[in-house]
């Protein structure tokens, strides 16, 4: 395994792709446990396409396309809470129509200038090769503001994220705190992007909590419990993705699903167990 790691850090773009990997990886925990008992987790799926169709213009424009992604991702992740609190549609339809209608306005943009370009699918799928020096710097920033947001504001997403009605009456601003989760997650998926890609990044946040949730209960467990699911399916999968030159975004959700499905026969096990323990004790 020293190895292993001594030959990986030799090449510069494997270095820049795990510091990016982990502060994504670790965000995507976090950010997922709330979101996923909310029932709001396909909001990474609705910023990923708004991501992808602000990329595709801003690249189709000659612009730098990261910081114009975050501006777009950050206003629309803030008018989709906004919407979904006030109008009649629901959540998920306004996911739904939010997320078509960015991909189309991303397919046109590409079609009209040069067409479907190599940058184009690395963000669509991802590549390890594509980071540079500024993509690191902005995923080390970006990385430490969500972390340390979600650990400032622990209590107030605990409260919110069980029973938005007793948040309220402990004095919380829900509205805010929600607005900070998607914004979060918003910049999260950015920064992921581009190593893991727009259409698979919504399993960074999906996958680590399914997971702990089959083995976890308390809210605490479950997070930390997913932190490090999330870590290790991101270390596992880009060293397969090395050592086998298998696509790096790919290799993730994979591995990802490997570990739910090892979680998933565990607890299954554990059940059974339990059950043959009280018809022996009956």
């Amino acid at each position: 395994m020293t190895i292993c790691f001594q030959e990986i850090f030799q090449y510069t773009f494997m270095q820049r792709a795990i510091i990016v990997g982990l502060f994504v990886s670790l965000c995507s925990a976090l950010l997922g446990v709330p979101l996923v008992l909310k029932q709001y987790s396909m909001i990474g799926d609705g910023l990923s396409h708004v991501g992808f169709g602000a990329l595709a213009v801003a690249t189709a424009l000659n612009l730098t396309p990261l910081p114009v992604a975050i501006v777009v991702v950050t206003v629309s992740a803030f008018i989709l809470l906004r919407i979904s609190e006030k109008a009649k549609v629901k959540a998920d339809s306004l996911i739904a129509l939010i997320s078509t209608v960015s991909l189309a306005i991303g397919v046109v943009a590409v079609s009209m200038s040069s067409g479907m370009n190599m940058d184009i699918n690395n963000y669509l799928f991802g590549s390890i090769l594509a980071l540079d020096k500024t993509d690191v710097y902005l995923a080390v920033v970006l990385g430490i503001v969500v972390i340390f947001t979600f650990f400032f504001l622990y209590h107030q997403v605990f409260s919110v994220t069980f029973d938005e009605s007793f948040a309220k009456a402990t004095g919380a601003n829900v509205t805010v705190v929600n607005l900070i989760i998607s914004i979060a997650t918003a910049l999260t998926i950015v920064i992921g992007m581009r190593i893991v890609g727009t259409l698979l990044m919504t399993s960074m946040i999906i996958f680590p909590a399914l997971t702990s949730m089959r083995l976890c209960k308390s809210f605490k467990n479950v997070i930390i419990c997913s932190s490090i699911v999330s870590l290790c399916g991101f270390l596992s999968g880009i060293l397969i993705s090395f050592f086998f030159d298998t696509p790096t975004g790919a290799s993730i959700v994979l591995v990802n699903l490997a570990i739910f499905i090892s979680f998933y026969l565990i607890k299954a096990v554990m059940i059974r167990i339990r059950l043959v323990k009280y018809k022996e004790n009956k």
